[in-house]
């Protein structure tokens, strides 16, 4: 049995960022995850991705962001139920919560926040019939370990975010990228797609539009692709060593769906206006498993979500006490330990 007095459900960075938060207001935290780490998506699927939109990283990789947010939050000491889904909840007579794993564990807390991100998910692919044969045999869904596709050579499909990030990637590490695209527009950011005209004609990349893969072969692991051109109605065969179809995620939220909270589009509804809370009081949600007008699937919209919904749990879990919030600058942080790192002093002269 798990007593604390936040639990959170998702270990991903905004739910890691939220321990941070609670942590300088003095609560302890407690994280499931069906993952065998902290981390989400961040560290399971795309660990060597850059990441450009952290304020004051103009670029980071994803695992980085990962293993700076697990410094930042070391000193507030969390604990961790990892690899166990969160299955069931109970809200108590006493309106603290019960939250029970797939695998029976127990945790109750005063709160719960949910930051699942996109809930469970699996990538959406492409209707090609005999795709399966090869996944995991020239097959990828994910970019895991670029240094995978070292001197190989690698065609990518899709049109968002994912594949042009990708092909940019890549094309410092593969010995040939292709991206083959339905169409010739993007649908990804205007500086990724203008990066991957310029590669493409620089001739670092080959770019191929309006054009789909419609089979893919080889004897034992993939050898080659069919490159079918939708206008022309032609086909041509194109050598490779992988084919990664980036068609984006099918987002589930699984057992949380059950849970008796406001959904809309596969999203918990959530009261932006003063809290992020869901209809269930006592449960937030924040991060991209949550909705509300305006919502913006940002991890630093995330961020934002995770400060303001601690304030308010604080409240919930110390109702006779008030909060004074201090700046980190002048307080320094202090974790559970007792060990305090000292905010540096500086003197300003006024003119």
């Amino acid at each position: 049995m798990i007593k604390t007095d936040i639990l959170i459900i998702g270990a991903g960075p905004v739910g890691m960022f939220a321990v941070f938060e609670a942590g300088l207001m003095k609560l302890k935290c407690h994280i499931i995850d069906a993952l065998p780490m902290p981390g989400g998506q961040c560290a399971e699927i795309y660990p060597k991705k850059p990441i450009f939109d952290i304020p004051a990283y103009p670029e980071i990789l994803a695992g980085d962001l990962i293993d700076n947010l697990s410094r930042q939050i070391a000193p507030f000491e969390p604990k961790y139920t990892l690899g166990e889904r969160a299955q069931d909840i109970e809200k108590l007579n006493d309106g603290t919560f019960k939250v029970t794993t797939n695998k029976g564990t127990e945790h109750f807390a005063s709160v719960v926040f949910i930051a699942g991100g996109l809930g469970s998910f699996e990538p959406r692919k492409p209707p090609i019939p005999n795709i399966a044969n090869y996944e995991g045999k020239g097959v990828e869904y994910m970019v895991k370990d670029p240094e995978k596709f070292r001197n190989k050579k690698i065609i990518i499909s899709g049109g968002g975010d994912s594949a042009l990030d990708w092909t940019i990637y890549l094309s410092n590490i593969a010995s040939e990228v292709s991206l083959v695209h339905r169409r010739n527009e993007f649908r990804g950011a205007l500086d990724s797609v203008e990066k991957v005209s310029e590669l493409s004609k620089a001739g670092i990349i080959n770019l191929i539009t309006e054009a789909e893969i419609t089979e893919i072969s080889g004897s034992k692991n993939l050898e080659s692709v069919t490159i079918k051109d939708r206008k022309t109605k032609e086909s041509k065969e194109k050598q490779c060593d992988y084919f990664i179809p980036l068609f984006g995620l099918s987002p589930k939220l699984g057992p949380i769906g059950n849970w008796g909270l406001e959904i809309e589009k596969n999203a918990i509804v959530v009261n932006n206006a003063l809290d992020y809370q869901t209809n269930i009081p006592g449960i937030f949600a924040i991060g991209d498993i949550n909705t509300y007008p305006g919502k913006l699937k940002l991890i630093l919209c995330g961020f934002h979500e995770a400060t303001i919904a601690v304030q308010y749990a604080y409240k919930i879990i110390n109702p006779d006490k008030k909060y004074m919030m201090k700046y980190t600058t002048v307080n320094g942080v202090t974790g559970f330990n007792g060990e305090k790192k000292e905010a540096k002093k500086e003197v300003v002269k006024s003119i």
